[in-house]
């Protein structure tokens, strides 16, 4: 059964992470809210990163959740702030209204599309490209029953800054690096293999099978994918390797630079709106090159993994309680 699990730790990986393309790299693949919000905190994990699973008293899955969490210069929080706002680019409709409302907030919102300098803004409704990983995000989004980030997500407010590579840009970064799809494939099985030696897997290849012949398919894969989930920003760290990457570290750089510039036009409220397995190197970047220390966090869901979801709730509050985002707090309080 080990076979079946690869390809889905994969493409969780990739869904939560690695990001939206518009327009395939050339010449890379042959080379070598408040409504969106749950209060079932029971049993989710004390160090949550920015993915975390939460479970009710039971300890079923009840949600997938992902962060927004705030950094500052100030130990106050005063001044200027920059968020970084994790996402998974396949979720609920509800998840991607609620992250429309927040955006609304922000002086500046980078987002991340790896697309043409001069492409036009990204359309709600807009169809997916067919480069190979928004075709997976979007076959992905009609066996879950889920929405696909481009199309629910509003690009269009001026407060919208595209902040990631070109075509061109990703595809000369790969070359420069020796990079290729099947290396990162291979880096990617690596690290499975290097888990699975430490642990057994195979009670979730089961759930996985038993989900594709239960009568509630879609939620029933939902939840034995987010339990893979809460490991994809390990997992992608495995991809970008000890000297970087040109998908995870490359275009963190250049959003950085993006980033630099909207700050010395003086806003005051920025948001970094990328894939979740992004922003542990956002993380060290906001505190290597700007000094911003994190200061609280808030959790939106991505996906509502109950049964029968109940009426919309209101947003978990902002944590405060631990600045140095090593706990962030006991959900299970």
């Amino acid at each position: 059964m080990a076979f079946a699990r690869y390809p889905l730790m994969w493409l969780a990986a990739m869904v939560a992470s690695v990001g939206l393309l518009r327009a395939a790299p050339p010449d890379v693949a042959g080379t070598t809210q408040r409504p969106a919000a749950s209060q079932h905190n029971e049993g989710a994990k004390k160090k949550d990163g920015f993915v975390r699973l939460v479970r009710d008293a039971q300890q079923r899955p009840a949600a997938l959740q992902t962060a927004i969490v705030r950094y500052a210069k100030k130990p106050t929080g005063a001044g200027t702030t920059v968020d970084l706002v994790a996402a998974i680019h396949i979720a609920d409709a509800a998840y991607y209204r609620q992250l429309n409302r927040e955006f609304e907030n922000y002086d500046v919102v980078l987002y991340e599309l790896v697309a043409p300098e001069n492409l036009k803004v990204p359309q709600p409704g807009d169809i997916p490209s067919n480069n190979p990983i928004s075709l997976v995000q979007n076959g992905l989004k009609d066996l879950l029953a889920l929405e696909y980030q481009l199309k629910e997500i509003d690009y269009r407010p001026k407060n919208m800054v595209h902040a990631d590579m070109s075509p061109e840009q990703f595809a000369a970064s790969m070359r420069q690096r020796g990079e290729s799809v099947a290396g990162i494939l291979a880096r990617m099985i690596g690290y499975e293999l290097s888990k699975r030696s430490k642990t057994s897997g195979g009670s979730n290849d089961m759930e996985i099978l038993m989900a594709l012949f239960d009568k509630n398919r879609a939620l029933a894969l939902k939840r034995a994918l987010a339990e893979q989930f809460t490991d994809s920003e390990e997992a992608l760290a495995a991809i970008d390797g000890p000297r970087g990457s040109t998908l995870i570290s490359g275009r963190n750089q250049k959003a950085m630079a993006v980033l630099k510039k909207q700050l010395s036009g003086g806003p005051k409220k920025i948001a970094i709106f990328y894939g979740a397995a992004h922003m542990p190197d956002f993380e060290k970047r906001l505190s290597k090159e700007l000094a911003m220390r994190p200061m609280d966090t808030r959790w939106l869901v991505a996906w509502n993994l109950k049964e029968n979801p109940a009426a919309p709730q209101r947003a978990v509050p902002p944590d405060n309680k631990h600045p140095d985002r090593d706990g962030q707090g006991d959900p299970s309080e």
